[in-house]
């Protein structure tokens, strides 16, 4: 099983921080390094100067969002990324969710699996090369006629991979499945490794009903690791994190963190997070988050204990682990990454 690290967004960690443990971890020979977005810093940006102060170390969008970019626009970036970085890009794309998709961007959230698979097929089209022209929107106005002198073009650059990987953030079993059917990776949030078949079961499903093999399918679950002699203080450094996802990463009505902790036998203790986290009481929702969704959802253990929680996710079919560094000694957690991926 390789090891990643997910550097994640501001204000969680700092440009400079980034930066920091991105070159720690290529200097380390870790796997990859993931940088997202959701309604602050881009993706994008962040990779490129990643790109430029890397050498070696895999860089990938965990996730661009989909409701973000015109699937040319995904593309175009890809590429520029996969030239930039001398051909270690990896593509990941999410929809995010409905608060984001209608609040932050102005688009429906609906035909969430037909928009999602039609997006990756334009992408792979236009990172072939292949022409491609979309359609009009606001075609139908009569008062504002387009000019009709569109026409296909074809991407001027070349990426350097070719097929560029695509992976797709789904934790929702329809779009799981669809992952297992159409995605080359999956990078999914609260993978249970001691109940791997919540998520890794439709994956799987997907996978078979296309003809395809798991083992044609990059599995690179996000997870919070924290480490400390004190196992305690190693829970409490990843809780707040649990708790931002369970809590601010949807609506009341429609939390796919919270579904799936439900799914997992959680979902009291993600409900109450949810509840204090809406009511603005972070510190609060960060102390419901319980040691058994600690333990389903993440990493936090000693030093010594280290190798054997990795390994329950490698025995669960992980291929590629992408850590959320936490706790105050981030640098020391990438560290220990590289010296047990080494013993697995």
């Amino acid at each position: 099983m390789r090891a990643g690290v997910f550097l994640a967004y501001w204000p969680w960690f700092s440009p400079a921080e980034q930066v920091e443990l991105a070159v720690l971890a290529d200097g380390l020979g870790l796997d990859s390094v993931w940088v997202a977005e959701a309604w602050g810093q881009d993706a994008v940006s962040v990779l490129g100067l990643l790109a430029g102060r890397t050498q070696r170390v895999g860089l990938g969008s965990g996730l661009l969002q989909i409701p973000a970019r015109k699937p040319t626009a995904t593309a175009m970036a890809a590429a520029t990324l996969d030239v930039l970085s001398e051909g270690r890009f990896r593509l990941g794309l999410g929809l995010s969710g409905p608060q984001v998709s209608e609040g932050w961007y102005g688009v429906p959230f609906t035909r969430n699996l037909a928009r999602t698979r039609e997006y990756v097929d334009v992408v792979r089209r236009t990172l072939a090369r292949e022409p491609i022209q979309l359609p009009l929107e606001g075609g139908d106005d009569p008062d504002h006629p387009p000019t009709g002198l569109g026409k296909p073009l074809k991407l001027l650059t070349r990426p350097v991979q070719d097929p560029l990987p695509i992976y797709l953030g789904a934790i929702g079993p329809r779009a799981v499945r669809q992952a297992g059917a159409i995605a080359d990776g999956w990078l999914p949030f609260l993978l249970n490794p001691a109940e791997p078949e919540v998520l890794m079961g439709p994956l799987r499903e997907g996978a078979q009903e296309a003809g395809r093999s798991l083992a044609q399918i990059d599995v690179a679950p996000v997870v919070p690791v924290a480490i400390d002699e004190d196992r305690g203080a190693a829970r409490d450094a990843v809780r707040p994190w649990l708790a931002f996802y369970l809590g601010a990463m949807g609506a009341k009505e429609k939390n796919f963190y919270v579904d799936l902790a439900e799914r997992h036998g959680h979902g009291a203790s993600a409900r109450a997070v949810q509840d204090l986290m809406l009511g603005g009481d972070r510190a609060g929702a960060a102390a419901a988050v319980t040691d058994a969704l600690v333990d389903a959802g993440a990493i936090a253990t000693t030093p010594s204990g280290l190798d054997e929680r990795m390994a329950t996710y490698e025995r669960a079919g992980v291929t590629t682990l992408v850590a959320v560094p936490c706790g105050e000694d981030r640098a020391g957690v990438v560290r220990a990454l590289a010296a047990a991926t080494v013993t697995l």
